[in-house]
C-alpha cells in the first residue's frame, strides 16, 4: 500500500480530531450569532453527506465491486450499528421532564464515550475512502468535518453542563476525538489482511452517513418555520450536495 494514503488519511483524521477544540471560540460569539451559523451548517452538513453517499460512495461500490447482498448486509449493519449506538446515549440521558433526578456528571461523561466511538467510525470511514481514491477520501473527510463542526460545539456546551470546567471540557472533547485516528488506523491495517475490505468500509461510512444525515439532521431543519430561514437552510443543503461535486474531477 502507497505510503500516501497513510499520510493523506492520518493528516485528514487528524484535523477533523482538532475540531474539538472549537468549544473555545464560542465565548467570543453572541449566542444569538452561533444559532444561526449552527443552524446553517446542519443543513450544509446534510447535504454534504447525502452528496458524498449519492455522489461518490455508492458509485463507486457499484462500478468497482458491484451491489452485492454483501454489501447490502454491511449497509444494514451499518445502519443498525448507528441505532444501537444512539439508542445506548438516549437511555443514559433523562429525556422526560419529570425526572426529577437526572445525574448530569454521568451524562457528560456518556457524551464522551458516545462520542469516542462515533469519532471511531469517522476514523473507519475517511481511511476506508482514501484506500479507495484519493478524491473519494477528501470528499468524504470534508463531509466529516462539516459535520463534526456543530457536533463538536454542541457536545462542549453539554460537558459545561454536566458539571466540566472549560479547560477540563476541551481536554476531555480532544480526547475523545482522537479515537478518529485509532479507526483510520484499523482501516488501513485491515486493508493490508482482508480482501476488498475498502468497499465493505465504504458501504459502511454510506450507511453511517445516510442515518445522520436523515434522522439527526434533517429534524434539526424541520424545527424551522420561518419561510425566509428555511429557504436559507434549503440553499445550504444543496451547497453542500454542490461541494461534492468538483471533486468528481479528481476521480478521472
Amino acid at each position: 500500500m502507497q505510503y500516501s494514503i497513510w499520510i493523506y488519511s492520518l493528516v485528514s483524521v487528524f484535523i477533523v480530531s482538532t475540531l474539538s477544540l472549537l468549544g473555545l471560540s464560542t465565548f467570543a460569539i453572541k449566542k444569538s450569532l452561533l444559532q444561526k451559523m449552527l443552524t446553517l451548517l446542519v443543513g450544509l452538513s446534510a447535504g454534504a453527506m447525502f452528496g458524498d453517499v449519492f455522489i461518490h460512495l455508492l458509485p463507486e461500490i457499484a462500478h468497482n465491486n458491484g451491489f452485492t447482498l454483501s454489501i447490502s448486509f454491511t449497509f444494514i449493519a451499518g445502519i443498525l450499528i448507528s441505532l444501537i449506538i444512539e439508542k445506548f446515549i438516549n437511555w443514559n440521558h433523562c429525556h422526560d421532564h419529570d425526572c426529577k433526578d437526572t445525574n448530569e456528571k454521568a451524562f457528560a461523561y456518556m457524551i464522551l464515550y458516545g462520542d469516542s466511538v462515533h469519532n471511531f467510525i469517522d476514523g473507519l470511514v475517511i481511511g476506508g475512502s482514501y484506500l479507495i481514491n484519493p478524491a473519494i477520501g477528501i470528499a468524504t473527510t470534508l463531509a466529516v468535518v462539516l459535520h463534526e463542526i456543530p457536533h463538536e460545539i454542541g457536545d462542549f456546551g453539554a460537558l459545561l453542563h454536566g458539571g466540566f470546567s472549560r479547560e477540563k471540557a476541551l481536554f476531555a472533547n480532544f480526547i475523545s476525538a482522537l479515537t478518529a485516528v485509532l479507526g483510520t488506523l484499523f482501516a488501513l491495517v485491515a486493508y493490508q489482511h482482508i480482501k476488498q475490505v475498502q468497499f465493505y468500509l465504504l458501504a459502511f461510512a454510506a450507511a453511517n452517513f445516510i442515518y445522520i444525515a436523515g434522522t439527526d439532521l434533517i429534524p434539526e431543519l424541520h424545527k424551522e418555520s420561518n419561510v425566509n430561514k428555511t429557504l436559507l437552510q434549503i440553499l445550504f443543503f444543496i451547497l453542500g450536495v454542490a461541494l461534492m461535486l468538483p471533486l468528481l474531477l479528481l476521480e478521472k
